[in-house]
């Protein structure tokens, strides 16, 4: 029996049977790419199957998992984050392998496109308003009464020391083009949304899989129950902010497979995955 084999058959005795799929390493396709070692080692040891894949390979259009003839079964990809396009592309090519994936195109751009989950959370979110790049801000701000903005497009925001935070209009384009420049696209649109007063120390990001939230340390707040039971997705974060009155705020979705896990150590995210499969 090879090794593969010997890990699907520990993960099938232990009662796991969706396996991870993870970019691998550029210089070595059986082994994940460093910025995965710690979590895929920890996997590996709970008894998931895993299959790494190029992530370059697979955007000059071949997928190739390893080793194929093993490829099957439901499939949790934990990597890079991909446009909706691109990840309909994955969710294509595991299937015409006979896989399927465990969270859906269709499910992966609600969660990870801020348009796509704000009617359903705006009562707990920042106001925002979505626009395309080459719309009137002024007009489209003018009736607000915002003292500030927090610009970013439909996933995310301004990462250089400049930040996203704008003080007027002109600040508002100025940050958009900003995006544009450094990450070469805006990805689906403008997002514009109000400035809270929130405290960036008490953030925190959570986990939902299959309907279940789940928190580093066990507690998990009302309002991340409250959110959880009104997407509809099998696996997605939720980033939670204090304002300065100690009201807990709606930051951000994200698909789960491209979330970063934070403050989680990796014991405790394979433990939440381990522990919903298995139960």
């Amino acid at each position: 029996m090879n090794i593969i084999a010997i890990v699907l058959h520990i993960g099938a005795a232990k009662g796991i049977h969706m396996h991870l799929l993870y970019p691998c390493d550029p210089f070595n396709k059986m082994k994940p790419d460093e910025a995965y070692e710690e979590e895929f080692s920890t996997a590996q040891h709970a008894g998931f199957t895993w299959f790494p894949f190029s992530y370059e390979d697979f955007e000059l259009g071949e997928f190739k998992p390893r080793p194929k003839p093993a490829f099957a079964g439901e499939i949790l990809y934990r990597g890079w984050m991909l446009t909706s396009t691109r990840y309909a592309q994955l969710q294509g090519a595991i299937e015409s392998l006979g896989a399927t994936v465990a969270v859906s195109a269709e499910r992966y751009r609600q969660c990870h496109y801020l348009p796509e989950w704000y009617e359903r959370c705006k009562d707990v979110t920042p106001k925002t308003i979505v626009l395309l790049k080459d719309d009137d801000f002024a007009a489209a701000l003018s009736t607000t009464g915002w003292s500030a903005y927090f610009v970013k497009d439909f996933v995310k925001s301004l990462t250089t020391s400049r930040g996203s935070v704008a003080r007027s209009i002109s600040e508002v384009r100025e940050v958009v083009d900003l995006i544009e420049r450094y990450r070469g696209q805006l990805e689906g649109g403008v997002c514009i949304r109000e400035l809270e007063n929130l405290l960036p120390e008490t953030e925190e990001r959570y986990f939902v899989f299959r309907g279940k939230a789940f928190a580093r340390d066990g507690v998990v707040p009302e309002l991340v129950k409250d959110v959880a039971r009104r997407i509809d997705s099998p696996f997605f974060s939720i980033d939670v902010l204090l304002n300065k009155e100690g009201t807990a705020r709606l930051i951000e979705l994200g698909d789960g497979q491209v979330s970063d896990r934070k403050k989680w150590s990796a014991e405790a995210f394979i433990e939440m995955l381990s522990a919903s499969l298995t139960n």
